[in-house]
C-alpha cells in the first residue's frame, strides 16, 4: 500500500494522500455529503472530489484533486472564476431535492423551499489551482441547506477579505468583482457585503455548538483561537461597514 502524506490544512477533519487518492475522517454526516457529491459528479460537475468508498479504517476514499490550495492573498482573476465556479454550482445544485430528514454536520432536518445545498465553507483554503489557475473546491464536510447568499457573503468574509482590516475602496471593488462574476445582477455589492457579518456568526456558532456536542473537528479549531477569532473580527466589521459600504 502507497505510504500516506499529510495534506496541508484541514483543520477541521485533517486529510492523508494514499497514492492518487485522499482518506478523511467520517461522521454521521457522511452519508450525505456522499449523496451531494454523487449528484454533483452525475451531473457533470468538474472540480469536486469523487466518493470512492471507504478504506479498511473506515475512512472516506476520494480522488485527489491535483494542484495546490491557495493562501489568503488571492488575485482578483482567481477571485472571479472561483465566484463563476459558484454560480455553476449553485445551478447544478438546486436540482439536488433529497427527501425526508437529512443529518449534515451542523444542522438536521428536512430542505424547505427556498434553500439548496450550499458548501458552507468556500473560502481560499479550500479552493485548489493548477498552473492554469483555479479548478476545484476540496473539503465537503460542512455543506448543508442554506440559500445561494450564504456562500457568497461567507467568500466575501474569507477571502475578500472583510475579516481582516483593510483598505475600504479595495474591499468595495472585491465585493464588486465578486457580484459580476457571480452573475451580474443577481445579488449586488451591497448585498454580499450586509450578508458577511451574519455568514460570520452563523459561521461562530456552528463552531461553538460543535465544541459543545465533541465533535472532534470543531474541538480542532480551538488550536486556533475559534470562534473567538472570528467573534473578535466580527466586531471590528460592524464597526468597518458604513466606510465600506460608501464605496459601493
Amino acid at each position: 500500500m502507497d505510504s500516506e502524506i499529510v495534506l496541508p490544512g484541514g483543520n477541521v477533519s485533517g486529510a492523508v494522500r494514499v497514492g492518487d487518492t485522499v482518506r478523511r475522517a467520517t461522521g454521521p454526516w457522511t452519508p450525505a455529503v456522499h449523496g451531494l457529491l454523487n449528484h454533483l459528479a452525475a451531473a457533470g460537475l468538474e472540480g469536486i472530489p469523487r466518493v470512492l468508498g471507504f478504506d479498511d479504517r473506515g475512512r472516506e476514499i476520494l480522488d485527489f484533486l491535483p494542484g495546490s490550495a491557495y493562501g489568503p492573498e488571492v488575485p482578483d482573476d482567481v477571485l472571479a472564476d472561483a465566484m463563476h465556479w459558484l454560480a455553476q454550482y449553485h445551478r447544478v445544485v438546486s436540482s439536488y431535492r433529497p427527501s425526508g430528514e437529512i443529518v449534515w454536520r451542523a444542522s438536521r432536518g428536512e430542505l424547505a423551499a427556498d434553500q439548496i445545498i450550499c458548501m458552507h465553507d468556500y473560502g481560499y483554503y479550500n479552493w485548489i489551482g493548477t498552473d492554469a489557475g483555479f479548478s476545484g473546491v476540496i473539503d465537503w464536510d460542512l455543506a448543508g441547506p442554506g440559500v445561494p447568499l450564504d456562500d457568497i457573503a461567507f467568500t466575501a468574509w474569507n477571502t475578500a477579505p472583510l475579516a481582516m482590516p483593510g483598505d475600504p475602496a479595495y474591499q468595495a471593488a472585491r465585493l464588486r468583482l465578486m457580484a459580476e462574476s457571480y452573475g451580474g445582477e443577481v445579488f449586488t455589492p451591497l448585498q454580499i457585503l450586509e450578508g458577511a457579518p451574519v455568514l460570520a456568526q452563523r459561521s461562530a456558532r456552528v463552531i461553538r455548538a460543535g465544541q459543545l456536542a465533541g465533535d472532534p473537528g470543531m474541538l480542532n479549531l480551538a488550536k486556533v483561537g475559534e470562534p473567538d477569532r472570528t467573534e473578535v473580527r466580527l466586531k471590528d466589521l460592524r464597526q468597518r461597514l458604513p466606510e465600506i459600504a460608501s464605496h459601493l
